[in-house]
């Protein structure tokens, strides 16, 4: 298993050809059979057993998406690529032909200042159309895009540098501080916003402007070359650095498309910040796979009184979201009512209620799904399929999943972690699914350990019912046992979200003599809740009534926030670090285990 980035000496980009033979030069075998894999999905995206039992990976050995699929795509096309709402409540749009020709330029310039196949290239920036750009450009370079959000620390910033042996950065110009002690071995490329200078010893993004060049590349793009290296989030642990490849990354989001249910020329708008992988899922390659409009919310923390009329304005027929979102929006669900035809949620599973609000307001199932940085969509339920509270739905069109013991990797018929079959592993495997990581970069040990045993085991533990549809229980780090039964944090943090007065909340393990662990729920109250005994008590009789007593919490304390990750994910993990700062935690008036006072 490749763990590390493959790179070749660059020849450079050659004198383009004009017309017709450029375009033919981009419309190759592997474009149709991606288009051919594409269409099955298209045709059968409200059948979802005909759509698992016809569809195959598109695995051709050589395939450049930005220039086989993005570039043939936006040919002559006006129509939207891109959307970009201000927060004045005007719009910026982007076509596909003026997409195409500006990551061409782009291409060329980077090349000149030295950017070349297989190297590593930082991508620092926001919410405006210079992401997208680099991001198509580098792609069809073959650069590694290493993405990452424009509110690092410096100690981030050196960290991530160092570990992912980067190259290049191209940055916001108000970012730049941040990599003030980062010595950047190639270039770096400041973009300014309005009004911004560029600072001393930067090069000025705006010289690509002068670029007029077609880009045509020094060769095919090996598929199995890397193309992306992400970050993880860090719930449970440091960042690993994940890579995918120019397959396994364009081509693995064929699943994504099925769960999110894009027709082309749709408008589809995603709450990811840039330099998330979800970003690029919902916000890159699930839209322009369908042919659809990416449509970006304005920069910044999303108003939720405000979205609902946003979503209506900006005429969205499919929006995806994080369940804290989705939270987030229940008491403006009548603000206004959006034309949405798909509605969907990945992160954590959402609470019954909240998917009932939510159709019955705006006339829309939400529907879950899950995956990983390390993969593309593997679970969900897909268009056409009702939710069922509690559930995500099924294995994506394209993937194979078992439960396994976490311990000793047997298979288990109901519960076991959620594991993704590959065959013998090999990129080759015809069994192995395309979107799937390469491995972590630079780290062979822990690839093997991922990738070497015919499964890659994603650390979250799951169930599967009769009709094959899986519920995820949380990280195998969130679940514990109490009493000798296993607890999900999940079904209590629903329970809870499901009460007026509760804004967030997260539950965690804490030790107890008779039960070993016993769940503790922390709880930011919602505004204008006062916390204290007599909120915590009516907080624990409606889990009471909600719960049975397996797993349902019987300690209870409030907090000002919750640690969350960049990308919004609850850090339990320093939640119970943390568990001296939130006090001495109520408890129930009675209890079948707790004794104390």
């Amino acid at each position: 298993m490749p763990a590390d980035i493959p790179g070749a000496p660059p020849s450079g980009p050659a004198t383009a050809p004009s017309g017709d033979a450029h375009r033919a030069a981009r419309l190759t075998g592997a474009h149709r059979e991606f288009r051919a894999a594409r269409d099955l999905l298209l045709r059968h995206r409200t059948d979802a057993e005909a759509a698992s039992a016809l569809f195959r990976w598109p695995r051709p050995g050589h395939f450049n998406w930005a220039l086989e699929w993005f570039d043939v795509v936006a040919d002559g096309n006006d129509a939207p690529a891109l959307v970009l709402a201000g927060r004045d409540g005007g719009t910026r749009e982007v076509s596909y032909a003026r997409l195409s020709a500006r990551s061409d330029a782009v291409a060329v310039w980077l090349a000149r200042l030295g950017v070349a196949r297989g190297d590593r290239l930082m991508v620092v920036l926001g919410t405006q159309v210079e992401l997208w750009e680099v991001l198509l450009a580098a792609l069809k370079l073959g650069a590694v895009v290493v993405p990452s959000h424009p509110d690092l620390t410096p100690d981030q910033a050196v960290d991530r540098f160092r570990r992912g042996r980067l190259a290049h950065l191209v940055c916001r110009s108000a970012a730049v501080r941040a990599f003030a002690g980062v010595d950047v071995p190639g270039a770096r490329i400041a973009v300014p916003g309005p009004g911004e200078d560029v600072p001393p010893g930067w090069t000025d993004y705006r010289l690509a402007e002068d670029v007029t060049d077609r880009f045509v590349p020094d060769g095919p793009t090996p598929a199995h070359d890397v193309a992306f290296c992400y970050f993880t989030s860090g719930t449970t642990s440091a960042p690993k650095l994940v890579a995918h490849t120019h397959l396994s990354y364009p081509a693995g989001h064929l699943s994504s498309l099925y769960w999110n249910g894009l027709l082309p020329g749709d408008r589809h708008v995603n709450v990811s910040s840039p330099g998330w992988a979800k970003h690029s899922w919902s916000s890159l390659f699930v839209p322009w796979n369908a042919e659809a409009t990416i449509v970006a919310l304005p920069e910044g923390p999303v108003d939720p009184a405000a979205l609902p009329r946003l979503l209506r304005e900006l005429r969205a027929d499919s929006f995806c979201a994080p369940p804290s979102t989705w939270q987030a929006l229940r008491p403006h669900l009548g603000a206004a009512r959006p034309r949405l035809r798909e509605a969907t949620s990945a992160g954590e599973p959402l609470p019954a209620d909240l998917v009932t609000a939510v159709r019955d307001a705006w006339g829309v199932a939400v529907r879950d799904g899950y995956g990983q940085t390390e993969t593309t969509a593997l679970i969900g339920t897909p268009p056409g399929c009702a939710p069922r509270p509690g559930l995500l739905g099924r294995p994506l069109p394209g993937y194979r999943i078992t439960l396994r013991d976490p311990e000793t990797g047997e298979p288990c018929a109901r519960s076991g972690e959620i594991s993704v079959e590959l065959g013998t592993g090999s990129p080759a495997d015809e069994a192995r699914p395309v979107g799937v990581m390469a491995g972590y970069p630079d780290d062979p040990e822990r690839t093997r350990r991922a990738l070497g045993r015919g499964w890659y085991a994603t650390g979250d533990l799951g169930e599967r019912d009769a009709y094959g549809w899986i519920r995820v229980l949380g990280r195998r780090d969130d679940v514990f046992k109490s009493y000798g039964h296993r607890v999900s944090p999940y079904e209590a943090e629903a329970a809870l979200r499901a009460h007026p007065a509760v804004a967030e909340v997260a539950v965690v393990p804490v030790p107890d003599a008779g039960a070993g662990l016993l769940p503790l729920a922390v709880v930011v109250p919602a505004p204008g809740q006062e916390p204290g005994a007599a909120l915590a008590a009516e907080l624990l009789a409606h889990v009471e009534r909600a719960l049975s007593p397996v797993g349902r919490p019987e300690l209870l304390c409030f907090a000002a926030r919750l640690p969350r990750t960049t990308s919004g994910k609850v850090q339990r993990r320093i939640v119970r670090e943390r568990l001296a700062e939130y006090g001495e935690p109520f408890t129930p008036r009675t209890s079948p285990h707790l004794t104390r006072s």
